[in-house]
């Protein structure tokens, strides 16, 4: 008779088939059973947990029909995508030229990591144009990284002229394509090789989850992202997974109505006499506003405002006085934030040429006039400190 302990192992092992819902099951398990011996080493199929089961699979696939790629693969976060994306196409004695405009952590990696594994990284400035980009291209040049909107100052690049140029040389370009969420913006229908974007911003859009995405169709570079996370044994949760994909369902709606607060509230921030300059590439009239019409389709919720010269003392207590607009990193959730930006300038080759100091804002969910009348107040303390 078999014993408890080998019953209580195999009872319930032969599960009823599953009812269907309209989302994947949440699979929990590292060891995957494979159906015989020839299984064991069959690369075509799921062998290991940590590679993804249906949940993650659920969600690169509808990650793929969004990016209008071959395939899309997952990273723990945005900065492990753009790290594990970068280090899939490069080696040592590689050059890398990327905007000035980049997210600071990534600009931290390619300082840090990829300088200690031999390759060199550029910076050029997030205005040049796509021929002052290539020129400064070297035999040893294999990727351009592109950000467009850039961070912070949100300048526009020719995007499609960029990876035209580049690929005529034989460059790879990458593109971090988080401001457009893979939505606003296609940067594979435009010539790019590599799109990245952190889905913790509007794709899971809820501020709970950290996950990065790589999307590709050419199989080469497909391959090369497999064999970087399998290298480099990166996964992410089916609960995550799962939260991402429930996020990516409503993503449309969502990115509408913040894209179309954020252009009500720019164009009234830009009437202010606090405010010096409105950086929203969405706001007709804004710099590069040409080109974000030619290439996107909405605006997104993210923008820049430089207010007129003032001290550090008036900026924190325009911030201290929000009510409505929480303090902190990150964005693309439904809550509406804010950030001061000018600490994080003194990292750049290129000086922003601005006039005043620079605050970030993120454009929630919440009604436009509520936000606006929050921002009033903020101008309000901001008059206050400067007496």
């Amino acid at each position: 008779m078999t014993e408890d302990a080998t019953r209580l192992i195999r009872a319930g092992g032969k599960a009823n088939t599953q009812a269907r819902t309209v989302g994947p099951p949440i699979q929990k398990g590292s060891t995957v059973l494979l159906p015989d011996a020839a299984s064991l080493y069959d690369e075509s199929r799921p062998t290991y947990g940590r590679a993804g089961l249906v949940a993650q699979d659920t969600l690169m696939a509808a990650l793929a029909e969004l990016e209008h790629a071959e395939a899309v693969r997952l990273f723990p976060s945005g900065l492990a995508a753009m790290a594990g994306a970068i280090m899939a196409v490069l080696k040592s004695g590689d050059e890398v030229l990327v905007t000035d405009a980049i997210y600071k952590p990534t600009r931290r990696f390619c300082d840090r990591v990829l300088a200690r594994y031999g390759v060199t990284t550029r910076y050029h400035a997030a205005c040049a144009t796509p021929g002052e980009i290539l020129a400064l291209a070297s035999p040893a040049t294999r990727l351009i990284v592109l950000e467009s909107p850039g961070s912070l100052t949100f300048e526009m690049q020719d995007v499609p002229a960029i990876a035209a140029l580049a690929r005529a040389r034989g460059i790879l370009t990458l593109i971090d394509n988080t401001w457009a969420a893979g939505l606003l913006f296609k940067p594979l229908d435009h010539g790019v090789d590599l799109s990245v974007q952190a889905l913790t911003k509007y794709v899971g859009g809820h501020s709970n989850v950290f996950m990065g995405s790589a999307a590709a169709s050419d199989p080469e570079l497909v391959r090369a992202l497999d064999h970087a996370i399998l290298d480099f044994g990166w996964a992410v949760s089916p609960e995550d997974a799962y939260q991402m994909l429930r996020g990516l369902r409503t993503l449309p709606t969502r990115i509408e109505r913040c894209g179309a607060s954020s252009v009500a509230v720019a164009a009234w921030l830009r009437d202010q006499p606090q405010v010096a300059e409105v950086l929203h590439p969405a706001l007709p009239g804004a710099p590069d506003h040409g080109l974000w019409a030619r290439d996107f389709s909405g605006p997104a919720g993210l923008f820049g405002v430089v207010l007129q010269p003032c001290s550090e003392a008036a900026v924190h207590a325009f911030l201290d006085a929000l009510a409505l607009f929480g303090l902190g990193f990150s964005w693309g959730g439904f809550e509406s934030l804010a950030l001061n930006c000018d600490p994080q300038f003194n990292v750049r080759r290129f000086a922003p040429d601005l006039a005043g100091p620079v605050v970030r804002l993120n454009i929630g969910l919440e009604d436009p006039d509520d936000l606006i009348a929050d921002l009033r107040r903020g101008f309000d303390a901001l008059d206050a400190a400067l007496g």
